[in-house]
């Protein structure tokens, strides 16, 4: 008697479990239904308008050159040259190639723009604690934002979500993470004031597969505060190419470094808007990173592409 008790007792738990299931799976897919409607909706509204940027504008120039979440396509391309290291008398250099691709929605999986920027850099890095270098390739970068409706245009404030992905390629183990990362990353900017840009994007690539048998298991915070002014004349100062990184796992390494840069952006008729810039760095604090950059200059020029549609 008690085990029959027992088996209806499991019966009826193990019924009331697959309806509370299909319950939340069709709450689920209804909440999904109704953002997906929400964001198509304020698309509609705002129209594909608000991907096209006015490229007479210096001040909007500024902070679309700055602005992570960017809908103007940009070629960039930055030299990181580090006089100064802790841990050893090198110095040290990295050449970053970056692209950014804005789609919009009519052509992505979701209604939503859609950011895709890789990243690839060339990285001269020290082989010891002398004054020896070497240049190889680095790991490739990129992330895959997807900016969301909400809140409203009117307020000028851009959330951005999505993966980001670093892959081993380093063509030299010093160059490179020698692991496969996966992670989240969110940016926020706030564009409400016509002279000035502030926001930050933070980034945690886990790793999930190593390229050597001694790689370290890695999870990192990267967080990069982003505050621009323009000034008269196409001209800015900025403080946005420090990232601020945080490992997860115990006794790896924290740093923070502050940066403070100049640049200025300049419009010729029947040529692409261009941004040129210059910034220092300083390491304000780092924990179990024995070598790490100390002072560091920047140079960095960035191409606008107005007109590059690569989907179309």
């Amino acid at each position: 008697m008690a085990l029959q008790t027992i088996i209806l007792l499991v019966a009826c738990v193990t019924v009331i479990l697959t309806i509370a299931f299909e319950v939340v799976d069709l709450a689920v897919a209804l909440l999904a239904s109704v953002l997906l409607l929400q964001a198509s909706a304020a698309f509609a509204q705002t129209g594909e308008d608000e991907e096209q940027v006015d490229t007479t504008d210096l001040a909007r120039l500024v902070r679309e050159f700055t602005d992570p979440l960017t809908r103007l396509p940009q070629f960039f391309l930055q030299d990181t040259y580090t006089p100064a290291n802790y841990g050893t008398k090198a110095d040290a250099n990295q050449v970053v190639a970056r692209v950014i691709v804005p789609r919009i929605p009519r052509f992505t999986l979701l209604p939503l723009v859609q950011l895709i920027r890789p990243s690839f850099i060339l990285n001269t890095v020290p082989t010891g604690r002398g004054t020896q270098t070497r240049t190889e390739f680095g790991d490739i970068q990129l992330f895959d934002a997807f900016v969301l409706p909400w809140p409203s245009p009117e307020t000028k404030l851009h959330i951005g979500i999505g993966p980001t992905f670093v892959f081993p390629t380093a063509t030299h183990k010093p160059a490179g993470q020698g692991a496969w990362q996966a992670g989240p990353l969110v940016g926020v900017v706030y564009k409400g004031i016509p002279w000035l840009i502030t926001g930050f994007l933070m980034q945690n690539p886990i790793s999930f597969a190593y390229k050597y048998r001694d790689s370290q298991a890695l999870s990192t915070l990267i967080f990069q505060p982003i505050v621009a002014v323009a000034l008269p004349g196409g001209w800015y100062i900025r403080s946005a190419d420090a990232s601020w990184s945080m490992g997860w796992r115990r006794g790896t390494s924290t740093m923070i470094p502050l940066s403070f840069g100049i640049g200025r952006v300049l419009v010729r008729e029947g040529l692409p808007p261009l941004n040129f810039y210059v910034s220092g760095e300083w390491m304000a604090y780092r924990q179990f990173a024995p070598v790490a950059p100390q002072t560091t200059v920047n140079f960095g020029i960035t191409v606008a592409l107005p007109g590059w549609r690569p989907w179309r």
